[in-house]
C-alpha cells in the first residue's frame, strides 16, 4: 500500500485505456477494501485483456462465464457485466475518453489537513457521475468518481504534510 500510495495514487494518468483501467477496478472496490483490487490487480489485468476496451467489448456470455470462475479476482457479476458495458459505451463516444473524465478536474485548492478534510464526494465528481451515467456508463456513482479524480491525478488529495504531495502535479 506505501508504494502505491507514494508512487501512484494521485499520479496524473491520461489515456483512455489506462483510465478505463482505473475506472474498472475503482468500481470493483466498490464496498470492498482497495487493498483486496490491489492484491488481485494483476489477475484482472489478465482476465480484462489489459484492459483494452475494443477487447472487453467483445466479451460476451463465455467470457462472463469465465470471469465468474476466476477465483484470481472479484466474481460480482454486475460489476464484470458493467465493465463489459463501459468498454462498449467507451468505444462507442464521439470524444476522448481520458478528454471527457479530466474535463471535471476542478482548479487547485487548499491542502486537506486531515483525513476528515476529503471529502467522499464533491461537485465535480457528482457532475462526472451523472455524465458518464447519461452516456451509458454503469457502477460511476459521485463516490466513484471521486476515488477515480483522486487516483488519477484529477485532485491531489495528499495532507498537507504528506511526502507525496508535492511530489504529484505541484499542488
Amino acid at each position: 500500500m506505501t508504494d502505491y500510495h507514494d508512487l501512484e495514487w494521485g499520479r496524473v494518468l491520461r489515456g483512455d485505456r489506462e483510465l478505463f483501467e482505473r475506472m474498472s477496478l475503482e468500481a470493483f472496490q466498490s464496498g470492498l477494501s482497495w487493498l483486496i483490487i490491489l492484491r488481485k490487480r494483476d489477475r484482472f489485468r489478465e482476465a480484462f485483456a489489459g484492459f483494452d476496451p475494443e477487447v472487453v467489448a467483445r466479451f460476451g456470455d463465455a467470457e462472463v462465464a469465465e470471469l465468474l470462475d476466476d477465483a484470481g479476482i472479484v466474481r460480482n457479476r454486475l460489476k464484470i457485466e458493467a465493465t463489459i458495458n463501459n468498454a462498449r459505451t467507451l468505444i462507442g463516444l464521439e470524444e476522448s475518453f481520458s478528454d471527457l473524465l479530466w474535463s471535471f478536474s476542478p482548479g487547485p485548492r487548499p491542502a486537506p489537513q486531515t483525513f476528515a478534510d476529503v471529502p467522499a464526494t464533491t461537485p465535480e465528481s457528482i457532475a462526472m457521475a451523472k455524465a458518464l451515467k447519461k452516456k451509458g456508463f454503469r457502477f460511476v456513482g459521485p463516490t466513484t468518481a471521486y476515488a477515480l479524480m483522486q487516483a488519477t491525478g484529477m485532485v491531489n488529495d495528499h495532507l498537507a504534510d504528506c511526502v507525496a504531495r508535492e511530489d504529484v502535479r505541484g499542488l
